[in-house]
């Protein structure tokens, strides 16, 4: 089982260790060297010393062998350095802000999983996000987790926290250490979790798998959610992050479902509802990529339009994905023509989202501003 890996990533060459943040560049005369010697070479000293100085990292492998500890990964002709994978949409919660809408709890069969992620390796995949849904309560999580962690991911698992106290996720990530937890946060009381979440014994789900988390010391993540539910509770969530010593960010704005839905919108505190900044561009679809629960590849999670069956195409169905990101961030609809697009908040998917929505410009575009004043 691998310590370290060696990767190309987009135009450059990585070394990274699953479990830690840290990363260092790599010659890629260095990179080519360690493609060519063999498992059963010893460590070169260049390397131990790079571990040692540009890591940070307690990982001796001074006169160990390359096998025990490194996974060399191949290149790759795609161009792919990250992704996002749902590996089901079904979930233990009902939060009221959900912007996936109705959950359905079904998926791919395992095989099909499995051939998925091969091809997310093949395109060069190196960070990989799953997430759901709830990714955790999902039948295949724990093997879909090692395999990808086998093919030398550096995996994010994005969930609400409400399971982190299981044994098995524990074991799981104790034996493949992950590059982080995102844990969403919903309130800092059991009242208001419990209600934004519409489930009774959220937040005591909650604290429980806190608790696990950080004991078994996690690279955690906050993502703290503000809603009408609990926004007054926007402080007190923050102080209690800061309290376990577990970074945070803090989000307000709600977004429609990714069926343009709007009844999601009802949740946002118009209190809490922060001016975005200029949108600038992004590289969704082209060096990077989402897939859905049933192995349908769309440029991101919010531009879903012409999506890839990546079971029946295969990798050669992600050629077409680049011309699609283009085409997706083409001003449409409602946009088309407008004297100001330059100075956009939100991607044109998102903009068509809130525009199918019948939400209020101010939600999403600069011209409620001027309508307001």
């Amino acid at each position: 089982m691998h310590s370290l890996i060696a990767s190309p990533f987009l135009d450059q060459h990585v070394l990274v260790r699953p479990g830690n943040r840290g990363g260092a560049l790599l010659p890629e005369l260095r990179y080519q060297e360690l493609r060519a010697l063999g498992p059963s070479e010893p460590a070169p000293l260049w390397l131990a010393e790079a571990i040692r100085e540009q890591l940070g990292d307690e990982l001796d492998v001074t006169d160990q062998f390359l096998g025990e500890f490194l996974l060399v990964r191949q290149p790759s002709t795609w161009g792919y350095g990250k992704a996002s994978w749902e590996v089901n949409l079904g979930c233990n919660y009902k939060c009221k802000h959900c912007y996936l809408g109705l959950k359905v709890n079904s998926g791919m069969p395992w095989e099909d999983k499995r051939r998925c992620l091969d091809i997310m390796a093949e395109a060069g995949v190196l960070f990989l996000q799953v997430t759901g849904g709830e990714p955790t309560i999902d039948k295949d999580f724990i093997r879909a987790y090692r395999y990808a962690w086998g093919l030398g991911m550096m995996i994010t698992v994005s969930t609400n926290g409400s399971l982190l106290w299981r044994e098995s996720l524990l074991r799981l990530f104790r034996e493949c250490p992950p590059y982080r937890v995102t844990v969403s946060m919903y309130g800092a009381t059991k009242a208001s979790y419990d209600e934004l979440t519409q489930r009774e014994g959220a937040w005591d789900q909650f604290v429980q798998g806190m608790n696990a988390a950080r004991h078994a010391r996690l690279p955690l993540r906050m993502s703290i959610v503000v809603t009408d539910d609990n926004g007054h509770e926007e402080q007190a969530m923050i102080d209690l992050c800061e309290s376990w010593g577990v970074e945070y960010e803090v989000f307000t704005n709600m977004t429609p479902t990714i069926y343009g839905g709007g009844e999601v919108l009802t949740a946002q505190s118009k209190e809490h509802l922060r001016v975005r900044k200029t949108f600038t561009g992004c590289n969704a679809g082209h060096t990077f990529f989402h897939m859905d629960p049933h192995g349908l590849v769309s440029i991101c999670k919010i531009g879903r339009d012409d999506q890839i069956s990546l079971p029946q195409e295969g990798i050669q169905g992600l050629a077409r994905l680049g011309a699609i990101a283009d085409r997706l961030m083409l001003r449409t609809g409602g946009c088309s023509g407008c004297s100001i697009a330059g100075t956009c908040r939100v991607c044109r998917p998102l903009a068509k989202h809130y525009q199918e929505a019948k939400a209020p410009l101010a939600a999403y575009c600069q011209h409620g501003d001027k309508k307001a004043g």
